[in-house]
Formats: C-alpha cells, sequence, structure tokens
C-alpha cells in the first residue's frame, strides 16, 4: 500500500479519495474548503492537511481532481503548491480536465523537479467516482504510468496509457465530443417524439437495443422525459471541457462543426440559467 495525497474534494475527487483509503492506502487530503477535508476526514479516516504542500510531504503518489487550468497550476506551483512538498521520485497524477498545454507545462516543471507526472482524466461521471468504475486515460511516461497504474486501479474500470504527456487529455476532449453529438441527437429523438405523439419509454426501450443504443440514451432518457436535471455533470462543466476541445482543434488545423455548434446550445441552456443542469438539459431549447 501507498502514501497518497489527494488534492480536491468535489462531486468527484471526494469519492475517489475515499475509494483510495477503502482499498488501504495511507490518505491525506486536502481541499480549499477545509470544512469539506473535514467531512472526508470523518467518513474515511486519513489525514487533512492546510495546503497542497503539506499534503503531498512525504506521498509516494500526488492524484488531483480540481476545477480548469488555473486551479491545476495553483495546486501545484508556488510555495503551498503540491510540487514544494513532493520528494524527489514522487509521482504527481491529474485526474483534471484540462487543456494539453497546462499538462505540458507543468510536466515539464515536475520533471525538472525529479518528479513523476501523468495526466489522467477520467469519464464516468460522479456516479462512476461514487462506483469505483471510471474509465482512465492517461498520458506521460511510461514508467511513471507504470508505478501510478495499481494506485489508479482503486477507481478505475479500466485504464490505459496512450502515449506522452497530454495524451490523456486529447483522448478526454474526444470523449467530450462523442457526448456532446450523442446527447444532442437524444435530445432530439425524444422531443421529436414528444410532439409526434409517441411514448418516449416505449421507444427507447426497442431503440435502445438497437444500433441507436449508448450509454447516454439508457441512463438519461427518462429524467430528460420527466425533465428532471439534476444527474451528472454539469453544463457549466461540458462548456469548459468544450471549450478546450475547441482551442486545441484550432491549434491542429482540425474541423469540429458539430461539437462547436452543440456548445453554442450549451450557451442557451446557460441564458435560460441550466449552468449547474446536467448536459443532457439540451432537451430544455427544443421545448
Amino acid at each position: 500500500m501507498a502514501r497518497v495525497a489527494f488534492l480536491g474534494l468535489g462531486v468527484m475527487g471526494f469519492p475517489m479519495a475515499g475509494h483510495l483509503a477503502a482499498a488501504g492506502h495511507a490518505v491525506t487530503v486536502y481541499n480549499r474548503t477545509q470544512a469539506r477535508a473535514a467531512a472526508w476526514v470523518a467518513r474515511h479516516g486519513g489525514a487533512m492537511a492546510p495546503t497542497a504542500a503539506a499534503a503531498a510531504a512525504g506521498a509516494e503518489f500526488v492524484m488531483a481532481c480540481v476545477g480548469n487550468d488555473d486551479d491545476l497550476r495553483a495546486v501545484c506551483t508556488g510555495a503551498a503548491g503540491a510540487f514544494a512538498g513532493m520528494a524527489g521520485g514522487a509521482v504527481f497524477v491529474d485526474h483534471t480536465t484540462v487543456s494539453a498545454t497546462v499538462t505540458r507545462e507543468l510536466s515539464g516543471l515536475a520533471r525538472a523537479g525529479g518528479l513523476g507526472y501523468v495526466d489522467a482524466p477520467v469519464s464516468g461521471g460522479q456516479a462512476g467516482a461514487e462506483g469505483g468504475r471510471l474509465s482512465v486515460m492517461c498520458g506521460g511516461a511510461e514508467a511513471d504510468y507504470a508505478r501510478a497504474e495499481p494506485v489508479i486501479a482503486a477507481y478505475a474500470r479500466i485504464c490505459r496509457r496512450l502515449g506522452d504527456a497530454g495524451a490523456g487529455q486529447i483522448a478526454k476532449m474526444m470523449n467530450q465530443i462523442c457526448i456532446a453529438g450523442l446527447v444532442q441527437g437524444l435530445a432530439e429523438a425524444l422531443a421529436f417524439g414528444e410532439k409526434a405523439g409517441l411514448d418516449g419509454k416505449a421507444v427507447v426501450e426497442v431503440i435502445a437495443e438497437g444500433a441507436a443504443g449508448s450509454w447516454q440514451m439508457v441512463n438519461r432518457h427518462a429524467t430528460m422525459l420527466e425533465d428532471r436535471f439534476d444527474f451528472g455533470f454539469a453544463v457549466d462543466w461540458m462548456r469548459k471541457d468544450l471549450g478546450i476541445c475547441l482551442a486545441a482543434a484550432a491549434e491542429a488545423g482540425a474541423s469540429l462543426p458539430v461539437t462547436a455548434l452543440v456548445d453554442q446550445f450549451y450557451a442557451d441552456v446557460q441564458r435560460q440559467g441550466g449552468g449547474r443542469w446536467d448536459t443532457s438539459a439540451l432537451i430544455r431549447r427544443l421545448r
């Protein structure tokens, strides 16, 4: 078992860190809101620290799941950042969805300081984090990944190294591109069925078993039909991710016309006051 620090105890990080503790790892947590860290310790044991650097001191692995590029830089760098507290040879594992640019920047800083770095964004949402069934897409040196993978396994259904630093983030962008198109298609189909007078649940029972079936269809159609959107990944976070996708595509010379369109549809949902609704709320703008 390993000495592990976990930085960021949001809806994903809180249960992920819990799985590490349940697997027998010695876990120290850090969260900007200390009350959240105290609640984690009350539930799972372990320890809490006042800064990322203090949490990382003595840890063999430091996992992070924070908000965006700026949050990740803040938790990694500076006197209170994780890199300042990590000993040579320790490995930083970033589960945040951020740009490949900041990943490569921070990976370079880590390597210069004698640290390992693995970018390891996840897919599966809050339910996947709570159930320990996340898909983890990784980038980084083979040796760093090989050391980190058994620790990541505490909350992963599948975990793969896909290339050097930044590869995990590119893979996560591909994941979000796929989800955006799928959710928009599902929203259009369900809204069309409503207007045509069909029972959406009955239709989904049939078509989910055919070529149209998807995780989104199986897990989100019922709540979409019931006009409930308090499940899973928030629209605000999806727009953050799609912004990363579109910027990276422009840099690479790739065309993402459907993604760009769905991003604007999510902007419509935000203007309706749905920034914290889950991503299936696309159907709202069609009703």
